[in-house]
C-alpha cells in the first residue's frame, strides 16, 4: 500500500471531523496544523451543550442558520480557549471559508489554507486571502482517495 502523503492525511482528517457535524444542511470540518501536528479540529455545529440542529432543526435567518458555529472558527476557537498560537498555521477544510471565516482564518495568523470542495467561493473572501498573502489551495478530491471512503 502507498504512503499516503502529509496532506492527504490531514485533508482525510477533516473529513473524520466533518462526520461529527449536527447540522442538516451541509457537514464541514476542519484541522489546523503545525509542523505536521494537529493543535485542533472543528466541526459546524451548535455551541456547546446548546440545541443541535439535528434534533430541532436549522434556526433560519435570511437564508441562514444562525445556530451553527462554522468548523473553522470552532477550531481557532479551541485554540484561544486552550492558548495555543495559530501564527504560522495550515487549516485543512472540508469546504472553501465563506467570507466570516476568511476573516476570521486571517485574522488569527494562519498562512495556508487547504480545501476540498469549492461551496459558494465569496469573490471579496477570495481577494481578501490574497491580500493577506495567505496561500488557498483546492485538494482534489481525488488526492485524497482514503477521504473518499469514510
Amino acid at each position: 500500500m502507498e504512503r499516503i502523503s502529509w496532506g492527504q492525511y490531514f485533508m482525510a482528517q477533516s473529513y473524520l471531523a466533518a462526520l461529527r457535524s449536527t447540522c442538516t444542511r451541509l457537514n464541514v470540518g476542519a484541522i489546523i496544523v503545525r509542523d505536521n501536528r494537529i493543535i485542533a479540529s472543528g466541526y459546524n455545529g451548535s455551541v456547546s451543550d446548546g440545541t443541535h440542529c439535528i434534533d430541532h432543526g436549522c434556526y433560519m435567518v435570511d437564508g441562514h442558520c444562525v445556530r451553527t458555529v462554522h468548523a473553522e472558527a470552532n477550531a481557532l476557537l479551541q485554540c484561544a480557549r486552550f492558548g495555543v498560537s495559530t501564527e504560522k498555521t495550515d487549516i485543512y477544510v472540508t469546504h472553501y471559508p465563506c467570507l466570516q471565516c476568511c476573516k476570521m482564518i486571517i485574522q488569527s495568523g494562519v498562512s495556508n489554507v487547504f480545501y476540498a470542495v469549492d461551496y459558494r467561493n465569496h469573490d471579496y473572501a477570495i481577494d481578501l486571502f490574497k491580500e493577506a498573502g495567505i496561500h488557498t489551495q483546492k485538494v482534489e478530491l481525488e488526492d485524497v482517495h482514503i477521504a473518499t471512503n469514510l
